[in-house]
């Protein structure tokens, strides 16, 4: 017991030598010391958890865990990561930028959350993340029946009312093929010819021109 004690005293007095050294680079109160802003994470929470994990809640290319109502932030490596961010933005997905076109889902992400936060206040802003399955099957992908976001390669049918659903375009889905988006535009004259039903696309080019199938 009295070595125990003795090496524990020696490296006290080497740590608090080291201090006296090398100086403190935070403030008593979390501040920054004159001498600049400091290297060293402060330990809290959120600096323990792992880089590229957990220091912004679902950040660009972080991963979520299986489900879309009640979901998590995983480590990619997890075997419970089920999709990627590839692009995160605050607000609503009706006033903030589309997701990228070939997006499979949208997670939204409410203003409050009690396992993850940003900061150590349990307050995450509201927002939504666009996400990739890590694996197979992309609805997100050109004729892949769903995603967020109607492209060109996208296949259609007629849900009543002059309105149209995405489906897939290999007649795997629940409603087959009618009409499929040859072609994005600015305006429905620059459409083809052959082009038989507008779809409205969102974006740059917001006309879609598709034909018959």
């Amino acid at each position: 017991m009295r070595d125990r004690f003795s090496t524990g005293v020696v490296c006290v007095l080497l740590a608090l030598l080291a201090a006296l050294l090398t100086g403190c680079t935070r403030s008593a109160a979390g501040g920054e010391s004159d001498e600049g802003p400091s290297t060293t994470a402060p330990v809290s929470p959120s600096a323990t958890r792992a880089s590229g994990f957990g220091a912004v809640f679902l950040a660009v290319d972080e991963c979520s865990s299986f489900g879309k109502a009640s979901f998590t932030e995983v480590p990619c490596t997890s075997e419970r990561a089920a999709a990627r961010v590839v692009a995160r933005h605050d607000g609503t997905p009706a006033g903030g930028p589309p997701c990228p076109a070939t997006t499979d889902f949208v997670l939204h992400i409410s203003e409050q959350s009690q396992i993850s936060d940003e900061d150590g206040d349990g307050a995450v802003p509201q927002g939504y993340a666009c996400m990739r399955n890590l694996e197979p099957p992309h609805p997100g992908d050109p004729g892949g029946g769903g995603g967020p976001r109607t492209i060109v390669g996208d296949c259609v049918y007629g849900s009543g009312s002059g309105q149209v659903r995405e489906t897939a375009c290999d007649g795997t889905g629940a409603k087959k093929p009618q009409y499929k988006v040859v072609k994005a535009v600015t305006e429905r004259s620059r459409c083809p010819l052959s082009t038989a039903l507008y779809v409205q696309l969102g974006g740059a080019q917001p006309v879609g021109c598709a034909r018959p199938l």
